[in-house]
């Protein structure tokens, strides 16, 4: 049986590795955009990396930062992935040393077909609902159906999932990995660990129907 892979977004403090860590989740994700409420600084993110078990990655994600902040972050936070969440070039995301994803907002009319090979170079696309003049983070889902199945496997899903929807999300789309912040939200910001507990579980349940 195929084992979705999981990232969870948006971890501020030791609580939250804890809580990730203890259910099995395979990523964690730190925000280094500023406007963001999940913002982290590097000397946080290094901290909390610190706390890290082996085989756990640890994202930094980013939103059309310039490329100085950016080697500045990881002159100080070893980071394994980054993930680039704006209008960032596939030069400009492969200009780091480090593997990558692509964030894509879901905004009408895009051709993920097109954008795939656009960003071929990186490890895949992550999908997230698209709100104008917001970076992501929304709690909106997208229409799944707009998702070609034939890039489904380098698919990340995003975008409005919670322990609620997961298991329906990875039965229809099939995707590589799925990605969650506000999801498992006690309050904006702050991640609850009896809602990653049953995220994993979602997603587990899902798993033993796609």
């Amino acid at each position: 049986m195929f084992r979705t892979r999981v990232k969870i977004c948006g971890l501020t403090g030791a609580r939250d590795i804890e809580a990730v860590v203890t259910t099995g989740a395979d990523a964690v994700g730190f925000v280094f955009h500023p406007a963001s409420p999940r913002a982290v600084t590097p000397e946080q993110a290094r901290s909390l990396c610190r706390a890290l078990p082996p085989f756990v990655t640890a994202v930094g994600l980013f939103v059309d930062a310039a490329r100085e902040t950016i080697e500045a972050t990881l002159d100080q936070v070893p980071l394994d992935l980054l993930q680039f969440h704006g209008d960032e070039d596939p030069a400009f995301c492969a200009g780091f040393g480090r593997r990558w994803i692509k964030a894509v907002r879901m905004r009408p009319g895009i051709d993920l077909v097109l954008e795939r090979e656009r960003f071929a170079a990186s490890d895949g696309l992550l999908l997230d609902a698209y709100e104008p003049g917001r970076a992501g983070g929304t709690g909106s889902r997208f229409d799944w159906d707009r998702i070609p199945g034939t890039i489904a496997s380098d698919i990340l899903l995003a975008g409005g999932l919670d322990p609620t929807n997961v298991a329906e999300a990875i039965e229809r789309v099939r995707p590589y990995g799925v990605d969650v912040s506000g999801g498992v939200e006690s309050s904006r910001g702050v991640k609850d660990p009896e809602l990653i507990f049953a995220f994993m579980q979602g997603v587990r349940d899902g798993d033993q129907r796609r």
